[in-house]
């Protein structure tokens, strides 16, 4: 049984004539009443609009909701600017100062938003909005959030997606970490590929890839290294229907042959004929010739993020479809056979031989800890993210956060994919072990409204 704490219900207040409705009652009257399309969410503060049907952001408002807020604030009480950083951050647990940054760089000042604000405060900052993020969500007050700033400051910094309409859960977590990186990537002596970049974005997410091209003619391997913060993933479908794609989704329980997380990834390492069409210049032979191409590998990062292909886009037919088809994944994964150098041992037959910068003292084994899942059509649907918390999953449904089992993330259609080493994961469920994980009355969990 699952518990909602407060009023289910969402009261309106029309700005036109001041009356306050319901939120089937809201849209009846919008349409009643001409240009009384916009209202106010009572419980959020927020702006909505009856026509669209969605919220609507609006900084003059936005503004002055966030001046009443700080205006009618005791000084006594922890907010999400100023008197929350300095009871959360008391709170907060060391572990040694490299590993303190790199796992809780907000919460430990690196980015100290006052200063940053005192050194450009006509531009918004990206970082900043984070940073309040994460003091809201760790000051322990159980009242919604509603991160709107952040959502405008993205907007600001990344005007092809400013809309209102669904955007890629992808093209957002590519497009927040570089503007992370464009805020905090301080280095001046770093490569072109950021491949050195001290920033807190490159410094989790940021792995290398390698790649050889091996001549088909003369056996000459030409190699080369690209930074990445994330790994995207191709479907194994080789064992499936030869349609490839459904318009439902394939439960585990169906009787067909699913995908596996191991399979994609060995699909990714596997060696691949390029076509008659991509043939490369061979140095050795002087010309194009036919070659194979294998992925690896060389530098894991601390937090492995993985991109699950699912929107197909075919040049030939000029039409786009969305795969859904299922994929199992687990919960620990061991990165080794996919490491250049397992990679290219077994090209040799596994004999022993010297590896430049041999991995053996990277950490490959990772735990799941978020993952981020699509239900719908490609033109059209619905993101739900899956966070695991000391081994229990919570569901992040917009604004509802309900505790669920851990079948129903086995069963979700993956579409981004979060794992961490597995030393930070246990450090990780080790300091949050002194925060209660159920709410006062003894109720396994109550889901709040608002969280999200």
């Amino acid at each position: 049984m699952q518990f909602v704490f407060g009023y289910q219900g969402r009261l309106y207040f029309c700005l036109i004539c001041s009356s306050i409705t319901c939120s089937s009652h809201a849209n009846e009257h919008s349409q009643s009443h001409h240009g009384h399309e916009i209202a106010v969410d009572v419980e959020r503060a927020e702006l909505y609009c009856c026509a669209c049907r969605d919220q609507v952001y609006d900084p003059d408002f936005d503004r002055a909701v966030v001046s009443k807020h700080f205006m009618d604030m005791p000084s006594n009480v922890n907010g999400v600017e100023g008197v929350v950083e300095e009871s959360n951050k008391r709170r907060r647990l060391g572990l040694g100062l490299e590993l303190e940054w790199k796992r809780n760089y907000f919460l430990s000042d690196r980015h100290n938003r006052q200063s940053c604000r005192r050194r450009s405060s006509d531009r918004l900052c990206l970082p900043c909005d984070i940073d309040v993020i994460f003091s809201a969500v760790f000051s322990g007050d159980r009242t919604p959030y509603s991160p709107a700033r952040f959502l405008y400051s993205w907007w600001q910094h990344s005007e092809n997606l400013a809309s209102y309409e669904q955007q890629d859960a992808h093209e957002f977590f590519i497009s927040m970490l570089d503007q992370i990186h464009v805020k905090e990537g301080k280095s001046g002596n770093q490569d072109k590929d950021n491949r050195d970049c001290q920033c807190i974005a490159h410094k989790a997410f940021s792995g290398l890839l390698r790649s050889d091209v091996t001549c088909t003619t003369c056996g000459f391997t030409s190699t080369t290294y690209d930074p990445c913060v994330d790994i995207s993933l191709n479907l194994d479908m080789s064992f499936c229907p030869s349609t490839g794609m459904t318009n439902r989704t394939t439960k585990p329980n169906e009787n067909a042959i699913i995908s596996t997380l191991l399979g994609c990834l060995d699909l990714f390492t596997r060696p691949e004929k390029l076509g008659p069409d991509q043939k490369l210049y061979c140095q050795n032979c002087q010309e194009r010739r036919n070659s194979l191409k294998q992925m690896s590998i060389r530098r894991l990062p601390i937090v492995l993020c993985l991109h699950i292909k699912r929107f197909e886009h075919s040049t030939i037919r000029k039409m786009s479809r969305k795969i859904d088809q299922y994929l199992q994944f687990p919960f620990s994964l061991d990165m080794t056979p996919y490491l250049s150098s397992s990679i290219v041992r077994n090209r040799f037959g596994n004999r022993i031989f010297t590896f430049e910068g041999d991995e053996s003292e990277t950490c490959t084994e990772f735990e799941v800890f978020a993952v981020v899942t699509h239900s719908g059509m490609l033109e059209s649907g619905h993101y739900v993210t899956y966070v695991r918390v000391r081994n229990r999953w919570y569901k992040c449904d917009d604004a509802w956060i309900t505790e669920v089992d851990e079948g129903v993330v086995r069963a979700s259609q993956c579409y981004l994919m979060y794992y961490v080493q597995k030393g930070f994961y246990y450090k990780a469920s080790e300091d949050l072990s002194c925060l209660p994980m159920s709410p006062p009355g003894g109720e396994s969990y109550l889901p709040i409204a608002g969280c999200c």
